[in-house]
């Protein structure tokens, strides 16, 4: 058990999918929902991102081989990817999506793209790329920040009655900052991997 590899991964996966900053953002989906109702949907919600999240790991590096992607360039765009994302979180520009009422809010846009978006597969991808021989601790921390995620979502009554919208907006650019750092740290080692000879 690698438990560097473990943290890192809970690290990466538990600040992109930013469950206290959503708090609000997931009350708003399930509005009108009675409390098992809502409670279901984000079952139903953290269970189908952790499927995505596993199978993204799992089969990510079988994508990178069929298209001749190197992980160096992989981490650059990863990093770049986490980082524009770390920018809009930093900016309060992350939009909130329009939701049918017909459409199964758990599905979308609660378990893809808020807690399994393109940040956080491509973070995963590139985490079981680089500890090939700590798949289990990655895997581990997706689990673990999957399993907190859905304890404070299923808790955002509370939350957003505690920390209210300013409380939420502080959240989010802080997680936001720590992104920033995990996105050039990922991006920084993708350049070095490119470059050296």
């Amino acid at each position: 058990m690698n438990f560097t590899v473990l943290f890192k991964a809970f690290i990466a996966v538990f600040v992109i999918a930013d469950a206290l900053g959503n708090a609000p953002l997931f009350l708003v989906l399930t509005k009108g929902m009675e409390i098992e109702q809502r409670n279901k949907v984000v079952d139903k919600a953290s269970v189908v991102a952790t499927a995505v999240l596993l199978a993204f790991a799992f089969a990510g590096q079988a994508i990178l081989d069929y298209l001749n992607i190197s992980i160096g360039s992989l981490e650059v765009a990863g990093g770049l990817l986490l980082l524009l994302i770390a920018l809009q979180m930093l900016n309060g520009e992350i939009d909130t999506p329009i939701v049918e009422k017909e459409r199964d809010v758990a599905i979308t846009p609660l378990a893809f793209p808020l807690l399994a978006g393109p940040g956080t597969l491509t973070t995963v991808m590139l985490l079981m790329s680089r500890s090939p021989e700590a798949r289990l601790s990655v895997v581990i921390g997706i689990v673990a920040a999957m399993v907190v995620t859905w304890f404070i979502v299923r808790q955002a009554s509370r939350i957003d009655r505690f920390i209210g919208a300013e409380g939420a907006v502080i959240i989010t650019q802080l997680l936001g900052f720590l992104l920033a750092a995990l996105a050039v740290e990922i991006g920084s080692s993708g350049i070095k991997e490119l470059f050296s000879l």
